[in-house]
């Protein structure tokens, strides 16, 4: 999509998206900024961040967590750190977390991570977010012997990350709830890593495609822990991700007690599996959520 089409798309889209928050009848302020996993929308910002963050606010958005920054140039999405600051800066947004590659330092060498979490921990000051969080574990590493390992790596990132002044989460896709002879690797990584070290981000699609479990089910395991949320919706026929309100997950039922949680940020995501486009994606699950769970936050 060129520019100038991007643009007046997202124009179209953000004003059919302010028109039904206007209508929307809520009493009071949500306590929480709107936010979006900008990995949701990474076509777009590889073509052009500056457009699409435009876009995003003007859908609602007014937080964001970063992906894929590059530690050795110090970059986010093509621009130095201090320069994507000054863009969001510029146009009143902030992003309060990041995932950052952590997966193939699981097995290498305490200076080599050392090393890392130091670059993550300038990326993540110069964007002034509150967290850096853990997205990911490769298939192949996907043991419960990798599991314990990872928890106590887990500790020491947590420890290194809090002593610069930043807060540490792990994100769980549905892979840590797979059984191993009657034992999972999320179970280790919430009774093996420091709660005061080690918050968790809870992907709430995964928890309903992968487990058991619902997301008060586990919260309530370890209260005040789940600092952070992915809401997004599940596709009634394929169970791949769709736009909210679109699937099979009835929030309006499911959505935790942020106070019970412990929430302090949360942010929409579509990982793909979009009925039109990233854009038109964004632009929808926003206008649900203002209109039937931003209430509640």
């Amino acid at each position: 999509m060129k520019r100038r089409n991007f643009l007046e798309t997202s124009s179209l889209l953000a004003g059919g998206t302010l028109l039904s928050f206007s209508n929307c009848n809520m009493k009071e302020s949500p306590k929480y900024k709107m936010g979006y996993q900008l990995y949701s929308i990474r076509d777009e910002m590889a073509k052009d961040p500056i457009a699409t963050l435009k876009a995003l606010k003007n859908m609602g958005y007014e937080d964001f967590e970063t992906y894929g920054y590059e530690t050795e140039k110090d970059q986010f999405y093509g621009y130095n750190s201090s320069d994507f600051k000054s863009i969001l800066d510029d146009m009143e947004l902030s992003c309060s977390s990041g995932h950052f590659g952590f997966s193939p330092f699981l097995l290498q060498s305490k200076d080599a991570l050392d090393k890392f979490v130091d670059a993550c921990i300038i990326g993540a000051k110069a964007l002034n977010m509150s967290y850096i969080t853990w997205p990911w574990l490769a298939p192949e590493l996907r043991t419960m012997d990798n599991y314990k390992i990872m928890a106590e790596k887990l500790n020491i990132i947590g420890e290194q990350v809090n002593a610069a002044g930043l807060a540490f989460a792990y994100h769980n896709h549905g892979f840590e709830f797979e059984d191993h002879n009657g034992e999972n690797g999320f179970d280790i990584i919430l009774n093996d890593t420091d709660a005061d070290l080690v918050k968790l981000q809870i992907d709430m699609y995964w928890v309903m495609h992968s487990s058991s479990f619902t997301p008060m089910d586990l919260i309530n395991k370890q209260p005040k822990r789940f600092v952070m949320w992915h809401i997004k919706d599940m596709d009634k026929v394929s169970r791949d991700y769709t736009e909210l309100g679109n699937g099979s997950i009835d929030y309006l039922t499911l959505l935790p007690d942020p106070e019970v949680s412990g929430l302090e940020y949360y942010f929409l995501e579509q990982g793909g599996n979009f009925a039109h486009s990233s854009v038109q994606s964004a632009a929808d699950s926003a206008k649900y959520f203002k209109e039937h769970l931003q209430q509640f936050l």
